[in-house]
């Protein structure tokens, strides 16, 4: 498993898919200062595309310290309702 931070996660999957599970890459930035749409927009964005077909966790590039905390619900909730693999 691959916890990327400041890696183009987009590309990452292009590059390892199939080999690694990728872990991270909710930016702090939209935890911080974005609406809890913002996040579950990007959120959908991350499991449409690099977790299709697997290989992805969904969590913060970094340590999430002075996210809202409706935010951090947001990319929660959001995870588990849509991020299902089925």
């Amino acid at each position: 498993m691959a916890h990327l931070d400041s890696t183009d996660i987009f590309r990452a999957k292009e590059v390892l898919n199939g080999y690694m599970c990728l872990r991270g890459n909710v930016p702090g930035s939209i935890l911080t200062a974005g609406t809890p749409q913002d996040v579950k927009d990007y959120c959908k964005k991350l499991i449409d595309v690099v977790g299709k077909g697997g290989g992805l966790v969904v969590c913060p590039r970094v340590v999430p310290d002075d996210a809202k905390a409706e935010n951090l619900h947001a990319m929660i909730d959001f995870t588990r309702e849509y991020g299902v693999y089925k």
